[in-house]
């Protein structure tokens, strides 16, 4: 093992009916999926959608953070 680490951001998009919590926990299932050694997220951007005067969903925009391989 090395004595540093290297990191990456990616940035997704997660969505709710409930909340804007719920969105964050949406988007972080459906990434841990496929994307490995996740260490820290970033919410960038929190935007809904308008459906008959209330919200219809929470959309937030997160940057993840994970860190590459062995490193």
């Amino acid at each position: 093992m090395s004595n540093h680490h290297t990191y990456k951001k990616i940035e997704m998009v997660g969505s709710s009916k409930t909340s804007i919590e719920d969105a964050i926990h949406n988007a972080l299932a459906e990434c841990s999926k496929t994307v490995k050694n996740m260490d820290w997220f970033e919410v960038v951007e929190t935007r809904g959608h308008i459906v008959d005067g209330a919200v219809g969903h929470f959309q937030v925009t997160l940057k993840i953070g994970f860190r590459i391989g062995d490193s």
